[in-house]
């Protein structure tokens, strides 16, 4: 049992879905854009799903065509439906399932964030927010996180680590965290390193 609500993200091998299962992790995320390095096709991803129980799946996508997230639905058939576009979201909300809305904090100014918790975007259940370098959390940015938090349920995927992970969670009124899944040393091997340190971290005995 985990302390906080988590995702995964970008998970692409039965390791690691097997391993952040059987830790009590909430949600696994697949991508199902075949121009994603992480891309896991509908085939391998029906036989990842097959070994899992307990945990909701969420498709992840980057497409802006609602007709293609469309057909990606129909085939991925997942719990959760992650976009990068929060303009997506209202019809989105006709696919009766709970919608995330990915944030990549490389690609906004702190100006930007706080004009989003301004702008309080409608549909969203939960709001990712990511980053795919290492970022430093500022206090202004720990207090637009914060104020987003404040109106939405947030899962912060930056600025994380086994040494950090209390006080994020002390500081911050936020649902959860994700983290990202790695790839596979060899087939059904994986050193999971600091996705490994982060859970045991939260974990409750």
């Amino acid at each position: 049992m985990l302390t906080t609500l988590v995702k995964i993200s970008n998970v692409t091998n039965l390791s690691d879905a097997r391993y952040c299962a059987g830790m009590g992790v909430d949600m696994l995320g697949f991508s199902m854009d075949d121009t994603s390095v992480d891309y896991v096709n509908p085939t391998r991803f029906t036989e990842i799903r097959n070994w899992l129980v307990g945990v909701q799946i969420v498709g992840e996508t980057t497409e802006t065509d609602l007709d293609r997230i469309g057909e990606l639905f129909t085939i991925y058939q997942p719990d959760l439906l992650q976009v990068d576009e929060a303009a997506l979201l209202p019809s989105l909300s006709t696919l009766g399932k709970p919608l995330i809305l990915r944030l990549n904090l490389a690609d906004l100014t702190l100006e930007q964030l706080d004009a989003l918790v301004q702008s309080n975007p409608a549909n969203a259940d939960y709001i990712l927010i990511e980053s795919p370098n290492p970022i430093h959390l500022d206090d202004d940015l720990k207090t637009a996180i914060g104020q987003l938090a404040t109106r939405h349920a947030v899962l912060l995927g930056a600025g994380i680590s086994a040494e950090t992970i209390h006080d994020r969670l002390a500081e911050l009124p936020i649902k959860g965290i994700a983290l990202t899944g790695g790839p596979e040393d060899r087939p059904g091997s994986r050193d999971f390193g600091q996705l490994m340190d982060i859970l045991e971290v939260i974990e409750v005995e």
